[in-house]
């Protein structure tokens, strides 16, 4: 697959000075996530579960951030409707999480299939950057191809979902509101690995995890975690450093989600960082500006971390922004993890398919759909469609 040159055309007259075609695209070398520190390779599961450690405490110091553990007690309250025609039951949970002398609390929304109450239903939790108003009632039973909510619960799933909001406000306010706020109040100098906000989402989907694993009417340990562009980045975080997540997909994430940084597309980590400072560490930012090629991860490694779990990345044909060919070979050069430790099927980096195509293997899936960055109806039938597969 290669964009057509309109699309190219378009995005250099509004983007100038970007990559936007291969052959500007300069040589790299991507560190190799079955090589330990130490030079072994890892050949069985014991060793990758070691070089995973190493990998996982890389992006925690090196991007996302360290974020504190979870805490030691979350008090949820839930009220609920019937919804859908009777076809579900809508539950609104509000989370409360007490530190010190200090409360903070997060709200997020759940759609249970009613069948559920006899066998539990496997989750969708979506991580949603659209306001809050997308998953709100009733624009969440309605016709939403951004969260459509009443399809996923057609589909036997349960229909969770939070704003991003929720737990910290996205603008780079010096980390004074939201979950960072609440766990370091005192306005100080923050360490260059503090964590960001992406770090902050995504410890945000664990929290909602913690009340799914609650929730007799679902199934915990089917639970797909799922965002689109910036909460794409968030969702492929969450999974990968929460393995109770079943399941990661990652909608049009680009650069810092499942992009190879090192192609330096259009969205390259100089221009991310400076323009939304607050997404993750600030020892990422160092990486910048012809920089890449000494950071000590890239995205194949993200998407590694989840290994053996299930990962579905999905690209536009015409979000050069993301670039969707960095997407794919990301997802190529990761799934030789799979293949080496858990005897499952790799992918070519030669068989990304053309646009309005898909592929998939054991625990692996791919699609590019034709159209710009966004989040629709399309994609949610393939994320679905591998879901019956890989968490039924």
């Amino acid at each position: 697959w290669t964009p057509p040159e309109s699309v190219i055309e378009e995005f250099e007259r509004r983007r100038g000075g970007c990559v936007y075609r291969e052959e500007e695209v300069p040589r790299f070398v991507l560190p190799d996530a079955l090589a330990m520190e130490n030079g072994e390779q890892v050949r069985c599961e014991e060793s990758w579960q070691a070089r995973r450690a190493e990998m996982l405490a890389l992006f925690e110091t090196e991007m996302f951030g360290r974020a504190p553990p979870a805490p030691d007690k979350v008090h949820f309250e839930v009220s609920q409707t019937v919804a859908l025609d009777a076809r579900a039951v809508r539950k609104e949970i509000t989370g409360i999480i007490a530190h010190q002398d200090r409360k903070f609390e997060f709200s997020f929304r759940l759609l249970v299939p009613i069948e559920s109450k006899n066998v539990p239903a496997p989750v969708m939790l979506f991580i949603n950057n659209r306001g809050r108003e997308v998953i709100d009632p009733p624009a969440a039973s309605t016709a939403n191809e951004f969260w459509p909510s009443a399809l996923i619960v057609q589909r036997g799933y349960a229909a969770a979902a939070f704003d991003h909001s929720e737990f910290d406000p996205d603008e780079h306010d010096g980390f004074r509101n939201g979950i960072h706020g609440f766990f370091d109040p005192e306005a100080r100098e923050r360490d260059a690995c503090a964590w960001g906000a992406v770090a902050a989402w995504a410890w945000g989907a664990s929290r909602c995890l913690d009340y799914l694993e609650r929730d007799t009417h679902v199934d915990a340990k089917r639970v797909a975690v799922i965002g689109h562009s910036r909460g794409g980045k968030a969702a492929l975080w969450a999974a990968a450093s929460d393995s109770r997540f079943a399941m990661a997909v990652s909608n049009n994430s680009g650069c810092g989600g499942a992009a190879l940084s090192r192609r330096r597309f259009d969205e390259t980590i100089g221009r991310l960082t400076e323009r939304f400072p607050h997404w993750f560490c600030a020892r990422f930012s160092t990486y910048g500006n012809g920089r890449e090629h000494q950071l000590p991860t890239d995205a194949h490694m993200l998407i590694a971390l989840l290994a053996p779990r299930s990962v579905y990345i999905a690209s536009a044909s015409a979000d050069l922004w993301a670039d969707p060919r960095g997407e794919f070979l990301s997802l190529a050069e990761a799934s030789k993890v799979w293949e080496a430790v858990y005897a499952g099927t790799s992918i070519s980096s030669d068989d990304m398919p053309e646009s309005g195509g898909a592929i998939a293997v054991r625990s692996l899936g791919y699609h590019l759909r034709n159209g710009k960055h966004g989040l629709f109806r399309f994609d949610w039938n393939h994320f679905l469609e591998f879901a019956d597969r890989e968490i039924p």
